[in-house]
């Protein structure tokens, strides 16, 4: 892909995420209310797509139930705000072994394992215009966890996305996620027109080192579309990076939760603050009917 800068760039917050970042900070959200108040809040701050996860609304652990998932999504499409809404098809993969000594029997608290159907339920519920589709299985920064996807369950995740008209953004931690991801539209389970998020900087994927960066970057044929981030103070910086290589931009407290230093962020204002960012570089911020054309992504209601 040729290096050249976007003019025209969109917005996504991806809103809180399944970390332990609720304990770190009042503003990541935990209910359903809160999520959806927070997207609304950053699709009124100039967010076009809104990234979002679900968490149990007392603790704000992960959590993958239905009925929250619908909560949410019926309360951002009822806002008065228009937003593309991205919904996370990344749990239900993950495995923390017993330790390096006795792997077996797993940690049943950590492990979250489940069949390709289960996890793309809540899409099949909800119908969401994108979900996400993590292309590969990675060591994340703790110990015995495992994020896992395999081939099998990527093809048969894809394939369900595709057949429901919902569009995958790809989620690529690495050069081989990438790889993965073209071999899965070469074989016709994902539509060429690819959309992809380049996740840099989350330990041990790819470092957000602007020598790794563009060689993600270049791994990314030229007829898809693409965004990427970093994490921490990083993150706006990413923003300046993947303007600059021609993508667009992600923000949001899944992935930072500071403005500036010593002082906590909500969603809204790391939206503005990209926003700020990307006008300033002679770009404009496009809203979500833009993203809707450009992506061929179809706004549905959810099933009754």
């Amino acid at each position: 892909m040729p290096l050249e800068m976007n003019r025209d760039v969109f917005i996504t917050c991806a809103v809180t995420g399944s970390g332990g970042t609720q304990d770190r900070s009042p503003h990541v959200p935990r209910s359903p209310q809160q999520i959806a108040d927070s997207a609304i809040a950053a699709a009124k701050a100039g967010a076009a797509v809104v990234h979002c996860h679900v968490r149990d609304p007392e603790t704000g652990a992960p959590s993958r139930r239905l009925d929250l998932y619908r909560e949410v999504t019926d309360r951002i499409r009822d806002a008065d705000v228009d937003v593309v809404l991205n919904l996370t098809a990344g749990m239900g993969g993950d495995i923390v072994f017993g330790g390096v000594e006795s792997p077996f029997p797993v940690n049943e608290a950590g492990t979250d394992m489940i069949g390709a159907s289960e996890r793309v339920a809540h899409i099949a519920e909800c119908l969401p215009e994108i979900c996400t589709l993590d292309c590969g299985t990675m060591n994340f920064a703790e110990a015995d966890y495992v994020m896992t996807n395999t081939p099998g369950a990527l093809r048969a995740m894809g394939q369900m996305m595709t057949d429901m008209g919902v569009k995958p953004e790809i989620e690529a931690f690495d050069t081989g996620h990438l790889w993965f991801a073209k071999q899965l539209v070469k074989e016709g389970i994902l539509e060429p027109n690819a959309l992809v998020q380049l996740c840099m900087g989350v330990p041990w994927g790819a470092p957000d080192d602007l020598n790794t960066f563009m060689a993600m970057v270049n791994n990314v044929p030229d007829d898809w579309t693409f965004s990427a981030f970093s994490l921490g103070r990083n993150q706006m910086a990413y923003v300046a990076a993947t303007v600059l290589a021609g993508g667009n931009v992600r923000v949001g407290l899944e992935d930072n939760l500071w403005l500036d230093k010593g002082v906590l962020a909500e969603n809204w204002q790391l939206v503005e603050r990209a926003g700020t960012i990307i006008e300033n570089m002679g770009a404009r911020v496009i809203g979500p009917q833009e993203v809707r054309e450009k992506l061929g992504l179809e706004k549905r209601a959810p099933k009754g």
